[in-house]
């Protein structure tokens, strides 16, 4: 309880800090939050719990360094340099491409409650703090970019769960980071849908203990209804029409289009076609066969409020669309 109560606070305090000192106070007591958390059973834990920290560790230190050029000299080509490590280093600590090779490696060693902490809450505070600070366009540019085409194209061959969420968050983080060009409100829709899906998507693999691609055959075998329902969480996670997760993206470009952004929405649209192939690749199997129903059944363990996030996930694009054409 204790560390969970710092992670949350630290995070609070590094999207309210008056200086860039205490941002960085407060990332760091962030890293010393989660570290204890990290720690469990699991076989690879202490290697995900050391790369974790190193990353931290360094991008931490990019942090500081730029703040002390920005405290010392005037000269505006080092403080536009200055400017340029601090992005870096913040687009480090939240796994943007191409910064986020320790990330999927991490996510992969650790359990299903903490990936979901490293899926969601850990992002706030970069990305809020990268609105705070004077960027290029062209510069976010090439993170959009990379974020979506690496997070695309690397969870093709994936054959680890964690591993192919932590791919699909990088290819979410693109999506997210062309939010801060038009409007922060949409960026805070777009990740309390992302969290939602994800959430109702880790929650029954941590229930069940699923980790790898072959066990999700037998994932709710006792109920194929149920089985379908479920899937069709990747297919909104991807943002397939008519499901949750195709709303916010479809505001994203349309605000795009608005801001005459029409080369960054298609090489969005299209990089995110190619990771629904992935996401089909999952559910192709759940739609296209029936298995035999497993002898025992593990129903007990699925509470109500599980079916209702479910609902919400699948069902919240209708419902959205006929509020706003009733209101």
């Amino acid at each position: 309880m204790l560390f969970y109560s710092t992670l949350m606070m630290s995070s609070i305090l590094a999207i309210s800090g008056i200086s860039w000192v205490t941002v960085w106070i407060s990332l760091e007591m962030n890293l010393l939050s989660i570290m204890p958390l990290m720690k469990n059973k699991m076989k690879n834990t202490s290697e995900a719990m050391i790369k974790y920290f190193m990353i931290q560790a360094m991008a931490s230190t990019i942090l500081l360094f730029s703040i002390l050029i920005f405290q010392l000299t005037k000269k505006m080509e080092l403080i536009n340099s200055a400017y340029f490590m601090l992005n870096s280093a913040l687009f480090m600590k939240m796994g943007a491409a191409p910064f986020h090779f320790w990330y999927p490696e991490t996510l992969s060693g650790i359990s299903w409650e903490n990936n979901f902490i490293m899926l969601t809450w850990q992002k706030i505070a970069p990305m809020i703090l990268i609105t705070t600070i004077k960027f290029s366009i062209m510069f976010i540019f090439v993170f959009i970019t990379f974020s979506t085409l690496l997070g695309s194209l690397q969870s093709f061959n994936q054959i680890c769960m964690r591993k192919f969420l932590g791919y699909s968050s990088i290819n979410h983080i693109g999506w997210m980071l062309s939010t801060l060009l038009t409007s922060h409100t949409i960026w805070m829709f777009y990740f309390l849908i992302y969290s939602l899906i994800s959430m109702n998507i880790v929650i029954i693999l941590q229930k069940l203990n699923i980790f790898y691609f072959n066990q999700i055959n037998g994932l709710l075998s006792f109920n194929l209804k149920l089985k379908f329902m479920y899937m069709l969480n990747f297919l909104s996670l991807s943002g397939l029409p008519p499901f949750l997760g195709f709303i916010p993206k479809w505001l994203i470009i349309s605000h795009l289009a608005m801001n005459n952004l029409y080369a960054l929405s298609m090489i969005l649209i299209i990089f995110t076609l190619l990771a629904m192939y992935v996401y089909l690749r999952i559910t192709f199997s759940t739609f296209s066969l029936f298995y035999k129903q497993m002898i025992f059944t593990l129903s007990g363990k699925i509470t109500y409020f599980i079916y209702f996030l479910n609902f919400l996930t699948l069902m919240g694009s209708m419902i959205h669309i006929l509020s706003t054409s009733f209101l």
